[in-house]
């Protein structure tokens, strides 16, 4: 890889409709799908912009060219050889790779059909990058260029990247664009890096104290499977008894012979519990379906909990998560098709 190679920055349409077409394919993929195969206008970017505003005339005169240069790119800028960087709200994950073929366009591919094919090299959690770099990365144009942190991408890519210490990492104050998704991967990277190991089920054992729960913290190191014990009443003797496994790896992609270990140590009148920073294998998943007294939490539903329960939150952890609650506009969206 060449210290210049380009770096673009793809989403997969507004939902995260398209990460099966990504993934399962190895595409990349752009839509406006009643623009047809875009290789047959001509290779200029007038030429593209007037065949937006012919095909979409309700567009707004801004929507013009923004719109039509991203056609234009996916057709005549995006070369082999160049990376590309698609962050997934499918998985959370930071997906790194190389173009490798020609423009296509492929109508059996609808509603996503002008398509770049790619190898995918890479998978990486959001809390590796510093926070300007997730910043460039949520652009509001569905293809854009990375350019202000693109050695931090090709550094992750070769494995030299290291996390950005939280602390240090001061460019979350700089912008507004995504705050809800800045604030869940402040809240992750905390976590991952203030609170490993023990610390970490003792952070867990404290949001269930806020949930209701009394809980029993296994010592560090001799927990036998079982981080913590959680209950109803004060003794621990009336059911629900919750055993509770956690997993503090923001990189982690638990199991099924991890989730399957717990539930052995859970009796029939009992509840099993695993939460974990990081995401849930598929055969995890499924053993956990058809367990009635077995529950999965991973890192984007444990954030959902931190935020319904935060304001219960104890003085030491409310420092170590510093949250305040305000409200910013709600803009309206960019056109995309």
């Amino acid at each position: 890889m060449k210290p210049n190679t380009p770096i673009w920055g793809i989403h997969a349409g507004k939902t995260g409709d398209a990460h099966s077409l990504f993934m399962q394919n190895h595409v990349v993929a752009l839509g406006w799908q009643e623009m047809g195969d875009l290789s047959k206008i001509p290779p200029d970017r007038e030429a593209f912009k007037a065949a937006v505003a012919k095909t979409y005339p309700n567009y707004k005169p801004g929507a013009v060219p923004t719109n039509a240069g991203q056609l234009f790119r996916v057709v005549h800028e995006m070369k082999p050889d160049d990376l590309v960087v698609y962050p997934s709200k499918h998985d959370r994950k930071i997906h790194i790779g190389l173009l490798n073929g020609p423009y296509v366009y492929n109508a059996s591919l609808l509603p996503y059909p002008s398509t770049r094919s790619v190898e995918w090299l890479k998978c990486l959690p959001r809390t590796t990058f510093s926070q300007g770099a997730l910043y460039e990365m949520g652009s509001a144009m569905s293809l854009f260029q990375i350019r202000n942190y693109a050695q931090e991408f090709r550094a992750a890519l070769g494995g030299n990247a290291a996390p950005v210490p939280v602390k240090e990492d001061e460019t979350g104050a700089q912008v507004q664009s995504d705050i809800e998704e800045t604030t869940r991967d402040y809240i992750l990277k905390t976590l991952a890096q203030e609170l490993k190991g023990h610390p970490f089920a003792a952070f867990v054992a404290h949001l269930l104290n806020t949930m209701g729960y009394r809980t029993r913290l296994s010592p560090e190191g001799t927990d036998g499977g079982v981080d913590i014990i959680a209950h109803r009443d004060e003794l621990g003797f009336e059911p629900p008894i919750i055993k509770v496994q956690v997993k503090s790896s923001d990189a982690s992609n638990v199991g099924d012979p991890v989730v399957s270990s717990l539930y052995g140590k859970v009796d029939p009148k009992e509840f099993g519990l695993l939460v974990t920073l990081g995401t849930f294998k598929n055969q995890a998943k499924q053993f956990a379906r058809g367990k009635s007294n077995l529950q999965l939490i991973d890192g984007t539903e444990l954030v959902d909990l931190i935020l319904t329960h935060y304001e219960k939150f104890d003085s030491r952890y409310k420092g170590i998560l510093p949250l305040r609650r305000f409200y910013v506009p709600d803009p309206e969206e960019e056109t995309e098709e």
